[in-house]
């Protein structure tokens, strides 16, 4: 029987990376490590095959599955708070411009204009397209008569991860559908 994985060039089997308590990682970015990083963890007893590609790798002594889903033996913690990144920035406002909702040419906008004395902080940063940037210039969006849909905040690691969700990458391997929780069809 045909197997659309046994095709697949290995570098196209990333494997899903699961906390020890078969959580991911990471959402957003998923967290995806490299094949030949997977099975190098394996051999290290750093983590648990929890599912595998129907691809094997091959040495002169071996063969082995490649993992498309592995869990790591002990928890990490994850971090409170992100990163301050404009992506993240990005991912916190769902990618859309705070002032007319569009999700194209987005920038970062300072609310407080730095101008005026504003910081670049998660309370002072915002998403906005560039032609809401263009007209808001260097006011805040009261003296711009530009109201915020949502008032910027820092958010923690888990409400990114959550607004991840929202975005799912372009492949997820079926594999994955047991750890993962979008609502989107899966790709073999």
């Amino acid at each position: 029987m045909f197997h659309p994985d046994l095709n697949r060039h290995p570098d196209q089997c990333p494997a899903l990376v699961l906390n020890a308590d078969y959580t991911p990682l990471s959402y957003y970015p998923l967290s995806l490590w490299p094949w030949q990083t997977a099975i190098k963890s394996v051999f290290l007893d750093r983590v648990i095959v929890v599912e595998s590609y129907a691809r094997e790798v091959h040495s002169p002594s071996w063969t082995m599955k490649i993992p498309s889903v592995i869990a790591l033996r002990q928890y990490v913690k994850p971090s409170e708070y992100p990163a301050f990144t404009r992506f993240n920035v990005f991912l916190r406002d769902k990618f859309a411009c705070q002032y007319c909702g569009s999700g194209r040419e987005l920038t970062f906008d300072h609310v407080v204009p730095r101008r005026q004395g504003g910081r670049t902080t998660w309370q002072n940063v915002t998403t906005a397209c560039a032609p809401c940037n263009f007209r808001k210039g260097g006011r805040t969006p009261k003296e711009a008569h530009m109201p915020l849909h949502l008032e910027p905040i820092r958010p923690t690691s888990w409400q990114l991860q959550d607004q991840g969700r929202a975005f799912p990458p372009n492949y997820l391997h079926d594999s994955w559908q047991d750890w993962l929780y979008w609502d989107v069809e899966l790709e073999a």
